[in-house]
Order: structure tokens, then sequence, then C-alpha cells
């Protein structure tokens, strides 16, 4: 009997395409992991452009959106779930989740973007990965082509000068969170990884390797790049959940406190602006600006955070109550 397996297509210059192949090994979903080239981006082209990674299911179908792909893979996979059992933990490991999905890319991307040896480096290899220019693959004239549309588009994910210190505390900030708490058998829930773990791992794993944030990261959190590197493969990791209250202490109330201070207020000053019209939003964290565009996905966002927290029973919101308060996170969340 053949063996149903399925094609990641993607580029080791995406956090989200590595978050997906690092889940998929862990959990030993059988799969090829495939490069994205000119022809693979044409037979996927009736997906949302230049997405990446695309999943091809067995039938021959493509899927997007990691988040998305992960939950399906849980309903269709039984076994080594990524999911916390417990429904509170569940929340927060999808509220943590998003938190790396959504702004921990935006240092990521102000780094890899913003000075000439990071983009040198990165393009040379992302532009053959990603495949967006019609210029012979691996030429000059496709890295140059790559360069200049990443650099484009660095004001909408607000890496911009004026927003450039909060970035970059942001980011000194997620490490001074991971450091203290990483290792071996060490996952923000339990002694296996969960889906925002990988998330995480997505996202720290590129900036362990381009080289400014590596540079960072290596001098204030080396024990958080080891993390990193381990995680690539863990399918040979066995592993429990914690009890809740172990799992919700430690680095998780440390993502949470980012959460509350920061990325839930953006959130909701994205979701003000975009309902009012305005073209730029506006706050301030930690005493620092940050200012852009609302972006309508980011609605999405904070919308489906408030639904999943909703529907939690009272018990499992009862349970929540104290570290979502304390870190800040409890009214954005049950403000409706």
């Amino acid at each position: 009997m053949i063996e149903a397996r399925y094609k990641l297509i993607g580029s080791t210059a995406s956090p989200y395409a590595i978050k997906l192949r690092a889940l998929m090994r862990y959990r030993r979903i059988p799969f090829d992991w495939v490069i994205m080239t000119k022809a693979l981006r044409k037979q996927t082209g009736h997906l949302r452009p230049n997405l990446i990674p695309v999943l091809q299911y067995p039938d021959g179908t493509f899927r997007g959106e990691t988040t998305a792909l992960a939950y399906d893979l849980e309903a269709r996979h039984p076994g080594r779930s990524v999911i916390p059992e417990d429904r509170a933990l569940a929340f927060i490991c999808d509220l943590l989740e998003d938190l790396a999905d959504e702004w921990a890319v935006k240092p990521l991307f102000l780094y890899r973007w913003w000075a000439p040896e990071d983009q040198t480096y990165v393009s040379r290899w992302a532009a053959e990965e990603w495949s967006t220019s019609e210029a012979e693959t691996g030429s000059l004239e496709e890295i140059e082509e790559f360069r200049q549309r990443q650099i484009s588009r660095m004001p909408i994910l607000g890496a911009t000068a004026e927003n450039r210190p909060l970035l970059e505390e942001s980011y000194r900030r997620i490490l001074a969170a991971f450091e203290p708490h990483v290792g071996m058998t060490k996952y923000l829930f339990g002694s296996r990884p969960s889906l925002a773990d990988f998330a995480w791992f997505g996202q720290l794993s590129e900036m362990a390797t381009d080289p400014t944030p590596m540079r960072i990261m290596r001098e204030k959190a080396p024990f958080t790049e080891h993390w990193v590197r381990r995680l690539d493969d863990a399918s040979g990791v066995e592993g429990h959940w914690y009890p809740r209250k172990q799992a919700l202490s430690g680095w998780t109330e440390a993502l949470l406190e980012i959460a509350g201070e920061l990325y839930l207020p953006f959130l909701l000053a994205n979701a003000e602006a975009f309902a009012r019209g305005l073209e730029r939003l506006e706050i301030e964290v930690w005493g620092l600006p940050y200012a852009l565009a609302p972006f309508k996905y980011q609605v999405k966002c904070l919308q489906q955070l408030r639904d999943r927290f909703a529907a939690l029973n009272v018990e499992q919101r009862k349970a929540l109550w104290p570290l979502l308060e304390r870190t800040g996170c409890w009214e954005p969340l049950a403000k409706s």
C-alpha cells in the first residue's frame, strides 16, 4: 500500500513555512518538503497571491494559512497533538500563536530589510526560493527585484524609522521572556511543543539566521537560539502537558505581558481606526510611538481571539481571570 503523503511547498526564508514544516515533523505526518519554484507559483496561483507556504494534500488540492492548516491536520491525524487538552490552555496557546504570527514578524521584517548587510544576505537566498520574479532563477536581476519588492512593503508592516525603536524593544523583550525558561524538554505548556511553540520557532528561527537579529540573540539569549535550533525537528520528542497552574506561569506569563502591554492595544487601535475609516493609527507603548495604516486582516485577528475567549465556559474563564487581568489581557479580550 502506497503511503499517502502531503507536499509542503515553501521557502526556508519564510517563518510560516518552517513553522508548519517543524510542526509536521513533530507530528510525524508524512510529507515532502519542496521549495517554491516559478512553475509551482503558477500552479498555486488560484490561492492568495505569493502565499507561502502552500500545502498540497494527498488528493492533489492546495491550501494555505498555517493556523487553519494546523487545525485541519489535527482533525485528520490523531496523536501527538499540538493543542493542549485543557481548553483554557488551548485558548492561551491560540493567543500566543497569534502574537508570534502577527507581531513578531514585524521586528523580523524590520531587521531583515533595514540594513544593507541584512538585505544582501537575505535577498541572495530568499529571492530564489520565493520565485516572485520573472527574471532567471538565481540571477542578480531576480535578487535585486526581490530586494526592492520587500523594501517597498516595509511601511505596510510598520517597519519604518518612526516605529523602529518600538520594534527593536519588542524583540529584546521577547528574548528576555524566553531566555530564563527554555531548555531541552521545556516548552510553553509542557515537555511537548504546542502550536504556539512552533509559531515562535518560525519567527525566531529566521531571526537566529539573519545577521543583525542573530547577533542580538547570541548576545542576549544564547539558550533561546539553542532551543530554536532543536525545535526544527522534534520528531523524536515525547512529553506531556503541564497541569494548568504550572502551564500558566513562567514564560507563558512573560509573553502574555507583552500581549497585554503591546499586541492587544495595537489590535484595539487598529480595529478602531479601521472602523472609523482613518488612514493612520497611532499608539504609544513603553514610552515609544507606533503608527501605520490600519490593516483589515488584523481586525479579523482581534475578533477571532474574542470569539474563542467567549466560547470558554465559566470555569475556564474564571481560571484565566487572575493571569489575564494581571497581564492586561482580560479587558481587550472580554470586550465584545
